[in-house]
């Protein structure tokens, strides 16, 4: 009896061991979750513009921070009268429109990707215990951008009237110095004018951030995507040549030259720089399909990509069940291939930073009201998708564009600039094209630049002056 007792002594504390074991995996499992929500999720939780009500009780307590550029210039702020009345007010009104964005109806842009952070005080604890116990907000944080005023500035006003978008990044870092989308709009009135932005008449899409969200056809950007996979599949592509007659055709199909050029004898290189549509529809039918569409994965096309604003996935489609006409128009950055203009100057930046592609971003630090840094963002590499040996290769072809090419309207002693320009077709009226340009200077202090004009023709003629201005701005201002 005494060994049946002890027996069952046994299997009790067995199962006791075992409940404790449980339940103590339970408890680290809470307090890990826990731990793993305060610090990676609750931020975006509370953010989310779901979350609407708790945003407001914070709203009660803390006035919303300011938003200021890299150089200190106030972009956003919050202004309140004498009966304690808060206004949102942008002083630079529509030049920062979509990057900056506004706090209303959903909110966008810095704004709202940043409204948590924007209505937590981190002043002194003791003067946020006063204001609590006299019942008055504390300032809220104070968010520091990447955004250079200057550049922004300049990017701006080089877009004159056209629609479309400019991004400037730091090629070593991938800050994002200038975000420009047009057209615009004035964040301060922006409840004044909802219906008619959202209005179902309106084809403008004025509150669509171009820079981020546009999806356009890449035109002869995109060739240096397809030289690149050429390049990677014929080892012997110094010795290629071609004599262009103004077109390429297959059969019943036919691509033609921007505006039927004959560049007649060219190399690869000359092809490049010259932007021959038959040229590269020639090499880019001989591509392995599956390959070149890998390459535009690993350049993270088809990826969404973080950035801190609203954005879209760029996409790629083509593969070895392509037809040869659809295959010959997405070649030269035409069929069904759409990227936005962060995308092209992602790819860029890989090229100018010895194949890697850094990770863009918007916003540089945090800091109290008071001056104290709170949170610090850093650059990352995001992807690799050439090596450093085809990143000087194609910083030549890009030279060659500039030097002798498409691109000379950037040709200066002052600063050297490797880049591609491009003229891409849409809609069905013939003739009509977006101007691109994306490219990078090649000193130590390297940033890339990329322009869309909407229906501005030539890439050459419109995009590159725009892009000459702003490396004008930051190399000799």
């Amino acid at each position: 009896m005494a060994g049946r007792n002890k027996k069952d002594s046994s299997i009790r504390s067995h199962e006791m061991l075992i409940l404790t074991y449980v339940f103590t995996a339970l408890f680290l499992g809470l307090i890990g979750y826990l731990l793993y929500y305060q610090i990676a999720v609750s931020e975006d939780v509370i953010n989310s513009p779901y979350n609407r009500k708790r945003q407001e009780i914070l709203a009660e307590r803390v006035v919303r921070g300011t938003i200021k550029s890299a150089d200190g210039k106030i972009l956003a702020q919050t202004l309140v009268d004498d009966n304690g009345n808060e206004r949102r007010d942008y002083p630079y009104g529509k030049m920062f429109s979509h990057v900056v964005g506004y706090n209303k109806n959903g909110g966008s842009g810095l704004e709202a990707y940043n409204n948590v952070r924007l209505l937590r005080s981190n002043i002194f604890f003791g003067s946020k215990f006063l204001n609590d116990l006299n019942e008055e907000k504390s300032p809220g944080d104070t968010i520091v951008s990447t955004l250079d005023y200057n550049l922004q500035k300049t990017a701006y006003e080089a877009m004159g009237s056209h629609d479309g978008a400019v991004i400037v990044m730091e090629t070593k870092t991938g800050k994002i110095l200038a975000m420009v989308s047009k057209p615009d709009f004035n964040p301060e009135n922006i409840e004044d004018m909802w219906s008619q932005l959202i209005s179902k008449d309106s084809t403008e899409t004025v509150l669509l951030n171009r820079a981020t969200q546009g999806l356009y056809p890449p035109g002869s950007t995109f060739k240096i995507i397809t030289l690149l996979e050429y390049m990677r599949e014929n080892k012997d592509y110094k010795s290629y040549n071609y004599n262009c007659v103004g077109k390429y055709r297959k059969g019943e199909d036919v691509i033609n030259c921007f505006h039927s050029t004959v560049h007649g004898d060219e190399d690869l290189k000359e092809s490049f720089a010259h932007s021959c549509n038959a040229s590269f529809v020639n090499i880019g039918m001989e591509l392995n399909r599956n390959k070149l569409k890998s390459l535009c994965n690993d350049f993270l096309i088809n990826y969404d990509i973080s950035i801190g604003v609203a954005s879209k996935a760029s996409k790629y489609t083509a593969d070895d069940k392509t037809s040869d006409y659809k295959m010959m128009q997405t070649v030269i950055g035409q069929g069904d291939t759409v990227v936005t203009p962060l995308q092209m100057a992602m790819i860029t930046d890989a090229i100018a930073n010895k194949g890697k592609m850094m990770q863009p971003y918007l916003v540089d630090h945090i800091e109290s009201a008071g001056g104290n840094v709170i949170q610090t963002f850093h650059s990352k590499v995001i992807a690799e998708p050439i090596t450093e040996n085809e990143s000087r290769e194609m910083t030549d072809f890009m030279e060659s564009v500039v030097d002798s090419g498409t691109g000379t309207k950037l040709n200066t002693d002052t600063y050297n600039v490797a880049g591609k320009t491009g003229s891409a077709e849409f809609g069905n009226e013939k003739g009509r094209s977006h101007a691109w340009f994306t490219g990078f200077t090649t000193s130590e202090n390297s940033i890339v630049v990329c322009v869309i004009l909407e229906d501005a023709g030539s890439g050459g003629v419109s995009a590159a002056p725009v892009a000459k201005k702003i490396f004008d701005s930051y190399y000799l201002d």
